[in-house]
């Protein structure tokens, strides 16, 4: 518009130039004054008119897109093209132009921040949680414009649009998680879900925009004093993964020190078994060899046993018998026929208690 003004003046200016080298013609020519004062008007205002219709003609003709920016050109109101950066021609008073912003703007949601600082908008952030907790929280929507046309006029205001339908959707989230997701761990959740749900609405309506990304700016208890329990809340929980990370830290120290013992106890277990089963077999070979040595002659194998159980009752003693007739019996090492040696047997002898002096070395 100032530069249409700039040119006009200058159009003025070269009018008003011509028209006083006229008249200075006609006073040389010897023509009157009143009959030049009146033409030259006249001229003036022809030439004024025709130079005004000029200057809008050709200001109306051209228009320039930045790289911000699209434009939609409307021929009798109706859209027929969609311009981008550059300069363009369009038919002076039966085309228009409406220029739209392309970049990313931002939405702010329950709170707006202006010269004197952030002032909170309660009515946009104070929801209700799952377990019937209040909280406040801010978030900062990111959108950009994608079909201009539709941006101009598929709706009135697509800008509120977006706002109700975020704020919808934020409330309807908020509302199925508990207080503790809200405040601390499920932000990110909260975010993603909320932004595909906008995404799928925004889609449906198509107004011409499109969600880039929402973010949650803030989000604390509408108190001060729940805000303190919440804070401390916070602190336990972060106590809380320490204790679990040092507890894990310590399994995973002590499971592989109990599994090596578990591997060790079970190698001598397993040598253990094995002794026993070979024991098991000797005992039984043992217990066959006596029993062949029992059929071939059931009375010496029965005494010679009964000798042997009474070596390991009464170890390292040597035993003298004597009979109801007088006769002395004096029992003598023998290799047992189990494989074990210091086994006693015996000889049998008839006399009086003096014989056996003859067959103990020791005199007893």
């Amino acid at each position: 518009m100032l530069k249409f003004f700039i040119v006009l003046i200058v159009i003025l200016i070269a009018v008003l130039v011509i028209l006083k080298q006229s008249m200075n013609s006609d006073e040389k020519a010897g023509r009157g004054t009143a009959l030049r004062t009146k033409e030259k008007m006249s001229s003036i205002v022809m030439i004024s008119g025709i130079a005004i219709l000029l200057a809008l003609l050709a200001f109306n003709s051209f228009y320039t897109i930045s790289e911000q920016e699209a434009a939609v050109v409307t021929t009798f109101g109706v859209p027929t093209a969609v311009t981008d950066t550059g300069l363009h021609f369009k038919i002076p008073f039966v085309q228009e132009v409406t220029k739209v912003n392309t970049t990313i703007n931002g939405l702010q949601m329950g709170y707006r921040v202006t010269d004197t600082g952030t002032v909170s908008v309660d009515e946009e952030s104070l929801m209700i949680t799952s377990d019937y907790n209040f909280v406040n929280i801010d978030f900062y929507i990111e959108y950009r414009t994608v079909d201009p046309v539709k941006y101009l006029y598929a709706s009135m205001d697509p800008v509120e649009i977006l706002r109700n339908v975020s704020q919808s959707w934020i409330r309807d989230t908020i509302g199925s998680y508990d207080v503790d997701s809200v405040l601390t761990t499920g932000k990110g959740e909260i975010q993603a879900i909320i932004k595909e749900r906008i995404i799928e609405e925004l889609a449906r309506m198509d107004i011409g925009i499109q969600l880039l990304n929402i973010t949650i700016q803030d989000a604390e208890p509408p108190t001060d004093e729940v805000m303190v329990a919440f804070k401390a809340v916070e602190t336990a929980k972060q106590g809380m993964e320490t204790s679990i990370n040092n507890a894990t830290k310590y399994q995973n120290e002590e499971i592989p020190r109990a599994e090596a013992e578990i591997d060790r106890i079970l190698q001598e277990a397993e040598v253990e078994k094995t002794e026993r089963i070979n024991q098991g077999y000797e005992e039984v070979a043992m217990f066959n060899a006596m029993y062949e040595e029992y059929i071939k002659n059931p009375t010496a194998t029965r005494l010679r046993m009964f000798y042997e159980a009474m070596e390991d009752i009464l170890p390292g003693m040597k035993i003298v018998i004597n009979s109801a007739d007088g006769s002395v019996q004096t029992i003598y090492p023998l290799d047992s026929f189990t494989g074990s040696t210091g086994t006693y047997g015996y000889s049998g002898s008839t006399g009086n208690t003096g014989s056996s002096d003859d067959n103990d070395p020791e005199g007893e």
